[in-house]
């Protein structure tokens, strides 16, 4: 079996999606009457968008580091429960432009 690939299992009547990777936890958490296979397909759009973004070096620090991108990535995944991306180039890319934009507001 793939060590990387997400495990599903049910808790409290809610199905968590994880996935453990070096010293990171990711989860995503939905209703038993969701169906795990798009929450699976959205656990790994954005951990595949974050890894996008942070060069494929994902640990604890590269995180904490670069916390504002993966809120931002999660931002672009989901607005109050609803599902607005799953495609990791696509979040990436509207994270990148959000990016280039704060920060020439800061400089300015």
């Amino acid at each position: 079996p793939n060590k990387n690939a997400a495990e599903i299992t049910i808790f409290d009547s809610n199905i968590v999606i994880y996935k453990f990777v070096q010293d990171l936890h990711f989860f995503i958490t939905g209703g038993d009457d969701e169906n795990e296979l798009l929450l699976a397909t959205v656990l790994q759009g954005l951990f595949d968008a974050i890894a996008l973004r942070l060069r494929n070096t994902i640990d604890k620090r590269e995180a904490l580091e670069n916390l504002d991108v993966i809120f931002l990535c999660i931002d672009e995944v989901v607005d109050q429960g609803m599902i607005l991306e799953t495609d990791a180039n696509a979040i990436a890319g509207k994270v990148a432009i959000q990016n280039m934009e704060a920060s020439a507001t800061l400089s300015e």
